[in-house]
């Protein structure tokens, strides 16, 4: 026994590692199927819409708020699908393949909000789905295939947009939404819907917005569609009834109810009437009598159209309405109509016999239709003033060229405040124009005008000219503007604010403006809103510094800048190019360039200012000079011994080389040539008056005569210190000084000199002067003897004196 025991527990042992590994292998899989999505932002909404996801995928961040999984293959969700998703807000199931839904898959999403689950593959809704979701408040259950909505009691208090319905829906039954109290919106898609308890949306209050697609009980089960709106029609209620063919008076009886419960605003869209049905609408709805406008086409047709009745108004489009021959047959409809819109409809022109009968006509707009000069015309009767209670006109996007003509059409219309005739083909602009006097909103927006003329009325409020081709705004004054909107154009400055004295807006985007200042904006007296971005901006450091300390913060101002920062780009300097203005930074020498320069310019002048007064205290000019002269000589002499060295061997021509002034070529000639060359043995002297060369130029004269002497006797007087080639001589000596031939110089004074007479520049004759002896002139005749016999030592090379 106990052995058959063991064997049993062994058994069972075995069979439960069996079935623990047979259960890890088949939950691996499940694993495996459920990808990662990473296509989450730093707002917690995870993007995992169209990715053939085909189980719930897993997110790599923690506490999503809004999931979307629109659009993927998803064909169940398991009960642990959404276990990590506690914090979510918003989940977005729509357009998969979902058959199957766990009951309790929601059951941690209690602070979900909406929930999307449309056009699934769901045979059938379970209430066990809602019953944790207190806080939800949209629903869309739109599409799938379940063929009723099955029973209610889900305690859904908060709910208030509910969406449900698809082509199978074949009941509505009493409790179906019991535990939906109060609803916003509710849309129901029932186009096949064969039984409906009345009551069922009877609790369901206050609707604001219901919308019924109810095509087939609309011609096979009137009387459902009457319990159904006698349950959703409230006089606050905006119904719009779409989908429907309403061709014969039982097709209309539903509305009685509508009546009743005294709806105000009904919408029929993507509807097919005949102009039978239309009439006898009036006559089920007395209280839209007057104010519906149908339209008769022959009584076997039907057309398509959108209509909004609202408060004694009733606007349609009309497809299809170049087939109409005339609405003068229910013309006792259009003596009342206020308001009428025709759209996109290929409409060419409104007969002026039925403009007639439009006498009470507030509201026309005939925009996207096939309307020319002519066919205006004729639908304005010629300009004779018969619409007189007009007071909007809309025929833009249509074949209109003359503006000229149009405002002729309208002057007469004394009511008429807003023009729209934008998106036609203008050109031009007339000179001058005749409006209506109380005309102040005027679009001529998306033509192609080149230029503005005081055609345009004085009295308008609101302007828009944006997207034409305009490349000035100047001399046209409207004291009355209060918005102008000149977006899309050419312009390259801001219109002139003295122009437009009660201007606060002004839209001047996509220009090409390289910049604008406070100058510009100060002629704008009222303006308090611009938008000036995808410009051509140039940013200069003016602009850039307006631009951040206007609105980058640092000041408030009473102009503010309605377009966002992004739009305010550099389009040069190119280094620049494509950042946006506020974050742009320019260095000190960018923005204060002509400072700088002149700063520099001054400092250079200063510097070289004092730079020539340097060069003349040092005595720097005469320096080139001079020694530009002596590299002149000095290769000319060596040229000469050049010439010497083909023939006899260079010999020195004198003894001495007299410079003197010739005020002192008396003493000169008198007494020195005779004492020097006289004697024994004789002493050759170079004398300018007599050895120059005649032709040549002197400078180079006195430096051969310097280069054939062995040395150069200074006769040194006041008269020498002031002569000019005495200077040059000097100048000469000097530099033979500074080739290293220190006695090269022999100085005599006829009279006594101080050495601070002899000029600066001449520093080493000075240090010479101060080191050296040199011979004075004496005046007594019994030591001239001694004075002529050291002069003769001097220059025949003896010793120091």
């Amino acid at each position: 026994m106990i052995e058959v025991t063991n064997s049993y527990e062994m058994g069972s042992l075995a069979m439960l590692v069996l079935l623990f590994f047979s259960q890890g292998q088949s939950s691996t899989p499940e694993v495996e199927k459920r990808s990662t999505c990473d296509q989450c932002d730093e707002r917690l909404f995870c993007n995992c819409s169209s990715r053939n996801y085909q189980h719930v995928p897993t997110v790599t961040v923690t506490e999503v708020v809004t999931l979307d999984l629109s659009f993927n293959d998803i064909t169940s969700v398991a009960e642990d699908d959404l276990r990590e998703y506690t914090w979510l807000r918003t989940l977005d199931l729509r357009s998969n393949r979902i058959q199957s839904i766990h009951e309790w898959a929601f059951h941690l999403l209690q602070g979900l909000e909406s929930l999307d689950m449309s056009y699934n593959q769901l045979a059938a809704l379970n209430p066990a789905w809602f019953s944790k979701l207190l806080s939800l408040q949209h629903l869309n259950l739109l599409g799938s295939c379940y063929r009723t909505l099955g029973p209610g009691g889900t305690s859904l208090t908060r709910l208030r947009f509910l969406r449900f319905g698809n082509p199978a829906l074949e009941e509505v039954r009493r409790g179906d939404l019991a535990g939906v109290r109060q609803l916003d919106q509710l849309e129901v898609y029932g186009n096949n819907l064969k039984r409906y308890d009345p009551g069922s949306l009877g609790d369901l209050w206050p609707l604001g917005v219901v919308t019924l697609r109810l095509r087939g009980p609309f011609q096979d089960n009137t009387t459902l569609v009457s319990s159904i709106l006698h349950d959703v029609s409230y006089s606050e209620t905006f119904l719009v009834v779409a989908d429907v063919l309403l061709s014969e008076k039982t097709s209309i009886a539903p509305f009685r109810e509508t009546n009743r419960r005294r709806v105000r605003s009904i919408m029929f869209q993507n509807a097919t009437l005949t102009d039978e049905a239309i009439v006898h609408f009036m006559e089920v709805c007395p209280c839209a009598y007057g104010t519906f406008l149908g339209s008769l086409i022959s009584a076997h047709e039907t057309w398509d159209q959108n209509f909004v009745f609202h408060f004694f108004m009733f606007c349609y489009q009309v497809m299809n309405v170049y087939k109409f021959t005339s609405f003068l047959p229910v013309g006792f409809l259009l003596k009342n109509l206020r308001q009428i819109s025709i759209i996109n409809c290929k409409v060419y022109v409104m007969p002026c016999l039925t403009s007639l009968l439009l006498t009470q006509m507030v509201y026309l707009d005939l925009s996207g239709n096939l309307l020319t000069d002519l066919t205006l015309t004729e639908s304005l009767c010629h300009g004779i003033g018969i619409l007189r209670n007009l007071r909007v006109i809309n025929v833009s996007d249509n074949a209109l060229k003359s503006i000229s003509l149009i405002s002729k059409l309208v002057t007469r219309l004394d009511k008429l405040v807003h023009l729209d005739i934008s998106q036609n083909a203008y050109t031009s602009m007339p000179p001058t124009c005749s409006w209506p006097q109380i005309l102040t909103h005027l679009n001529l927006s998306r033509a192609k005008l080149r230029r503005v003329t005081p055609c345009l009325p004085s009295t308008l409020e609101i302007l828009d000219l944006g997207h034409n081709d305009l490349t000035a705004f100047h001399s046209v004054a409207l004291p009355a503007l209060r918005e102008l909107h000149l977006s899309g154009n050419k312009l390259m400055s801001l219109p002139p604010g003295w122009l437009f004295p009660s201007l606060e807006v002004l839209l001047i985007q996509s220009n090409t403006l390289n910049m604008f200042g406070p100058l510009d904006l100060r002629l704008y007296r009222r303006l308090r809103a611009l938008q000036a971005g995808q410009n051509r901006f140039v940013c200069s450091c003016e602009f850039v510094n307006f631009m951040v300390w206007r609105w980058g913060g640092a000041v408030e101002g009473s102009v503010e800048l309605t377009d966002r920062w992004d739009n305010y780009l550099c389009d040069s300097p190119l280094p620049l190019q494509g950042q946006r203005v506020d974050r742009v930074q320019l260095s000190l020498f960018q923005c204060h360039r002509i400072l700088l320069v002149s700063s520099l310019c001054g400092c250079m002048l200063a510097s070289g200012i004092l730079f020539v007064i340097l060069l003349w205290k040092i005595h720097a000019v005469w320096y080139v000079r001079m020694m530009w002269a002596w590299l002149k000589a000095k290769r000319n002499s060596g040229n000469q011994k050049r010439r010497d060295a083909a023939g006899n061997a260079y010999l020195l021509c004198y003894d001495a080389f007299v410079s003197y002034s010739e005020q002192d070529a008396e003493w000169v000639e008198e007494f020195l040539v005779p004492e020097l060359e006289d004697s024994q043995p004789p002493l050759s002297l170079c004398l300018h008056k007599r050895d120059f060369l005649p032709g040549h130029w002197i400078i180079d004269n006195i430096i051969h005569a310097m280069e054939r002497s062995r040395r150069t006797l200074f006769v040194l007087s006041e008269h020498f210190v002031h002569s000019e080639w005495c200077r040059y001589e000097l100048d000469f000596s000097h530099f033979r000084l500074f080739d290293g031939d220190s006695e090269a110089a022999v100085l005599v004074l006829l009279e006594p000199i101080s050495k601070d007479d002899v000029p600066k520049r001449f520093c080493k004759l000075r240090k010479l002067m101060s080191s050296r002896t040199y011979l004075e002139w004496p005046q007594e005749d019994e030591r001239r003897a001694e004075f002529w016999s050291n002069l003769r030592l001097a220059v025949r090379g003896g010793d120091e004196l």
